[in-house]
């Protein structure tokens, strides 16, 4: 991917697009070279397309004109200063249909613009005239003289732009066409060689020029696309059983900087807390979700608000906003983002209520609606009706977020953004992003696709998906050519392998095999995953059967782990994360989304994918390939037929592969075995070139 010079070519003529006035598409604008269906465009350019710096944003259009002429396309980007660049679009599969694709990256953040530009190629109409005529003599005269005006043009503006060394080159093939001692074939065969066709494609002429509308970008900071996050409730931490008393006393923000510690350790980027504020008594929750709670229970924290305060308070028993502060200060210190639950709700005791009960939806009686999934219910909780003094609860909900991000927090979770209307995100999104675009927002948006769209593009930097419920080799390799290919420009796919909301069935019974195999998966197929703590630990405790839900649910009661105890038995995953993050951090093919192929592996339980990113300094391309088992039980042995154009090699090439997990280091092919059994369900492998260092010992 080249830019092929800055702003448009000198001398070329552009094109005003015209209003055409008819039937079907009136007022439509239709430019002299017509340029249609161009993507990433985002509800028709009302909301922005999404790019992290350095990443690469696939481009199409249809572009195509009237005759025989040729036609080509460009793409213009446009910097937040207002800096143009063009890149190159190339004809794209299937012939006939007059689709182009290209790419482009952004190098900084900020606001960018892009477009399409069809414009009439004189140059490649010319080639496509001189290969036939040349050879059956027709005309020849005329051809080589059309073609020597063609190349002094783009020697001339070759020596604008200042390459001296392009103009020798476009002026010395313009002689060369015009005489020798060769045949005029084998002359037109040397003006036609790579090195000239590429300097045609910086300088050649550009006319007609048909621009399509210019179409937003937003290029957020890298951890928009690519982190690993950890969540645990910092009241876990620490917290004991008092005997005497008979009660529990709480973890708090300072009991919570091991966790910090082990997290960072693990190789983690985000740490992410659940409500951290006070909890409400009426109607509060017992352990797993009962109704009578016992007079230590500590409720669930998503009932947010007492006599205390709301969401701009912290629970008395995590500590104060100085050790809140300390806690953000140690994350700091271990490189570690700490990101907070926002969640616009209420228990019955929050302030809210007694202040503003307009914003709260009544019933019949004049009782408070409370909150309701069916068959789930959640009496502890009030949701707000935002159709109720729409500016209160605006400006209350942008004060709430900007009082955390002043204490260090640039990154939310936003609990159940789908209850709340979509054009609230919005504007609140939009908001933030005017003073403070670092802040990043989650959407916990488990809901109709419609929905989890719709939040995507109006902002929401992340999203939960449905990897939670993928186990299928069939529906995973459907799910990741949606999330790659369909949804990419405006979704961005956070694969958590559990939440505290979540036990997926396969942990249930797949035993510690299942939750190295998810681990794996999520790591290597999303450059964003998630793991709620206990993971490491093989939790899998469920409520009752055929339920997706926790036994003694952390949401509703203190859970402290022995940490200790469970390193010295050996009884945990740690390493693996760990490992698995580690490999994330040295390899690029891992920390994007696009660039994913799925290979044949004829065994229903083996899945097989690469992912390849190019050196940005035109060294070796990133190549990671992962197969893993899909049965947590059993012995899988198949044979993986590797799409060797996807690797960057060719058929017959023969190379090494490593293994990232084990060490191991193997000679492949086209073909390959493997063998996956319980104890090594999975492979992750970097592609080692004959003669070339080990691109997983490079420092990235």
């Amino acid at each position: 991917m080249t830019a092929i010079n800055e702003g448009t070519a000198a001398g070329a003529a552009s094109d005003t697009p015209v209003v055409i006035e008819s039937d079907a598409n009136l007022g439509a604008p239709i430019g002299r070279i017509p340029v249609a269906n161009v993507s990433p465009v985002i509800e028709g350019g009302a909301c922005a397309a999404k790019a992290v710096p350095g990443e690469r944003i696939p481009v199409r259009a249809t572009v195509f004109r009237e005759g025989h002429d040729a036609v080509n396309a460009s793409i213009v980007t446009t910097d937040p200063d207002g800096n143009e660049k063009l890149f190159p679009m190339e004809p794209s599969t299937p012939v006939g249909f007059d689709w182009w694709a290209g790419e482009f990256t952004c190098d900084h953040e900020g606001p960018w613009t892009f477009r399409v530009e069809g414009w009439s190629d004189p140059w490649e109409t010319w080639v496509h005239t001189a290969e036939i005529k040349i050879p059956a003599g027709i005309d020849t005269h005329l051809v080589v003289a059309e073609g020597q005006t063609i190349l002094d043009g783009s020697a001339a503006r070759a020596d604008e732009a200042g390459d001296a060394d392009a103009a020798h080159a476009l002026r010395y093939a313009s002689g060369l066409l015009a005489g020798g001692q060769n045949q005029l074939e084998d002359r037109l065969h040397q003006v036609l060689a790579d090195e000239i066709r590429d300097l045609m494609t910086r300088y050649g002429p550009r006319e007609l020029i048909s621009p399509s509308a210019d179409y937003p970008i937003f290029v957020d900071r890298p951890a928009a696309l690519y982190a690993s996050w950890y969540e645990f409730f910092p009241r876990s931490e620490g917290a004991r059983y008092d005997e005497e008393n008979g009660r529990w006393i709480s973890g708090t923000f300072d009991s919570s900087h091991d966790r910090l510690e082990a997290a960072a350790a693990m190789g983690f980027d985000v740490v992410y807390l659940p409500p951290i504020h006070p909890i409400g008594t009426a109607f509060r929750k017992g352990p797993n979700n009962t109704l009578d709670p016992g007079p230590g229970d500590p409720g669930s924290p998503w009932a947010i608000g007492n006599v205390e305060g709301g969401h701009d308070a912290i629970h008395p028993e995590l500590g104060d906003i100085e050790a809140f502060d300390r806690f953000v200060a140690r994350a700091h210190e271990l490189g570690l983002e700490i990101a907070l639950d926002f969640a616009l709700q209420a228990s019955p005791d929050h302030p809210w209520v007694t202040e503003h009960p307009e914003w709260f939806s009544q019933r019949a009686d004049g009782s408070i609606a409370y909150a309701e999934n069916p068959p789930k219910k959640y009496q502890d909780i009030y949701p707000i009706n935002f159709d109720r003094d729409r500016d209160g609860i605006y400006a209350e909900s942008l004060r709430i977020l900007r009082y955390w991000m002043s204490h260090g927090v640039r990154i939310f979770r936003v609990d159940n953004p789908h209850t709340k209307p979509v054009n609230f995100w919005a504007w609140l999104l939009a908001e933030v992003r005017k003073t403070d675009p670092d802040v990043l927002f989650l959407a916990e948006a488990f809901t109709k696709p419609a929905m989890m769209h719709m939040l995507g593009k109006v902002g929401y930097h992340q999203s939960y998906t449905y990897f939670t419920w993928r186990n299928e080799k069939w529906e995973i390799e459907q799910y990741m050519e949606e999330l790659t290919h369909q949804t990419d420009s405006f979704f961005r796919p956070n694969f958590w392998v559990n939440t505290p909301d979540i036990l997926p069935s396969f942990l249930q019974w797949g035993g510690p095999t299942a939750f190295t195999i998810r681990a794996v998966l999520a790591a290597t197929l999303s450059p964003l995953w998630g793991v709620y703590t206990g993971y490491e630990l093989f939790e899998n405790a469920v409520l009752s059967p055929g339920r997706e839900e926790y036994l003694d649910s952390e949401k509703y009661q203190y859970r402290p782990r022995d940490w200790d105890g469970a390193y010295r038995s050996g009884a945990n995953l740690g390493m693996l994360i760990g490992r698995l993050n580690q490999i994330r951090r040295e390899h690029p093919a891992l920390q994007q989304l696009r660039d994913l192929t799925f290979h044949h592996a004829p065994h229903s339980n083996a899945i097989v994918y690469s992912k390849r990113a190019p050196d940005p300094d035109g060294g070796l391309d990133d190549v990671v390939i992962t197969i893993a088992s899909l049965d947590p039980h059993g012995v899988v042995e198949t044979e993986v037929f590797l799409d060797m154009g996807a690797l960057g090699l060719s058929p017959r090439d023969v190379y090494l592969v490593h293994d990232e997990l084990t060490g191991q280091t193997w000679r492949w092919g086209q073909h390959a075995f493997v063998r996956l059994t319980p104890e090594d369900p999975c492979h992750v492998l970097t592609l080692v070139r004959y003669g070339a260092p080990n691109p997983s010992r490079r420092g990235r």
